[in-house]
């Protein structure tokens, strides 16, 4: 049995379906009452849990336990009232409590991720990082104690490996393009609309599309499927250790993402016309990591590359209503 703690959310819910497809029995846990409702009522074994709460690890099941996946996390884009107390209980002490309840039960597998800001100082355009590259907090704005909270629970992780010889990694990982509730997200306690919601609402109705600044910055980004399967193989093979970078190892500029996007969103007879406005600032940064550590040690290779193979299968289950689920849950919870 596999427990993925946090599986009521994005990353969380495409894993769980892949693993129910590969035969795994699968155990979830998660804050998100209707997606929890949505697994009992397909069979899922699930619970509600508190991650800051050691006692509440008391309802999780102990028995044949090939790994704990955690995906569960305070993170300041699904935060409108900031409390820097949250990041602690939540990101620090629930990844504490995810270890000790993995040593206490000889549980020999645990992965967690985290966010690419934690190399923030490293990103030069063209210049992949390393995924041992030294990690660095962020010390101002709304991402700051997060990205605090974030390596601490890192380092307890890689303390666990060294101290007690438990599978302990780390996804690194850059924005997770996939179809889900993220169209909007919380920037300084305020919910805007993504970048690429906005392309992508534009690019559906025809509609002309601006693009701000600097359109030739590049991005390492990755599809959920992707992160999926990085997670899976590095299950089964029992040889992740320490911090991966889990991106597409290939860096898309700004211009051609929103191309690909009008090619194939955009109606036939009506494509968006793309104008450049490079008189007006964007916050785009570029980026790009080397993904040969996860490729060697557990064989991890992106399959949705380049970036309008993502697209096209964003369009799929788009279409095929497969999630909307999650979508809906965001309404209702």
């Amino acid at each position: 049995m596999i427990i993925v703690i946090g599986g009521t959310g994005f990353i969380g819910a495409y894993l769980v379906d892949e693993l129910i497809a590969n035969g795994k029995k699968v155990f979830v846990t998660g804050r998100n009452k209707v997606v929890l409702d949505h697994f009992k009522n397909s069979g899922i074994d699930s619970c509600y849990l508190d991650l800051s709460d050691g006692a509440s690890f008391d309802q999780l099941p102990t028995n044949d336990i090939e790994a704990v996946v955690l995906l569960g996390a305070h993170l300041p884009a699904n935060v409108q009232d900031y409390n820097p107390q949250d990041y602690i209980d939540i990101n620090i002490t629930g990844t504490l409590n995810v270890l000790e309840f993995c040593r206490n039960n000889s549980i020999d597998t645990v992965i967690s991720t985290t966010s690419y800001s934690d190399v923030r100082t490293l990103w030069i355009k063209d210049q992949p990082i390393d995924a041992d590259a030294p990690r660095e907090a962020m010390f101002k704005g709304d991402h700051a104690v997060y990205s605090i909270s974030k390596n601490a629970a890192t380092d307890l992780i890689v303390h666990y490996s060294e101290e007690y010889g438990i599978n302990g990694s780390v996804f690194r990982l850059p924005p997770v393009y996939g179809y889900g509730p993220h169209s909007a997200i919380y920037v300084d306690g305020k919910y805007y609309k993504s970048g690429f919601q906005v392309f992508l609402e534009k690019a559906i109705m025809g509609e002309d599309i601006e693009i701000f600044g600097d359109y030739t910055a590049s991005r390492d980004v990755v599809y959920v499927k992707d992160v999926v399967q990085a997670f899976v193989k590095a299950i089964s093979t029992k040889n992740a250790r320490g911090v991966y970078n889990i991106t597409s190892g290939i860096s898309t500029s700004l211009v051609d993402q929103v191309e690909d996007i009008v090619k194939v969103f955009g109606p036939d007879d009506k494509k968006s016309k793309i104008n450049l406005n490079t008189a007006k600032p964007n916050a785009s940064a570029s980026y790009i990591f080397d993904i040969s550590k996860a490729t060697n040690d557990f064989g991890y290779t992106p399959q949705y590359v380049p970036f309008d193979r993502l697209l096209e299968d964003y369009k799929a289950e788009m279409l095929s209503k497969k999630f909307d689920f999650l979508i809906n849950s965001r309404i209702k919870s």
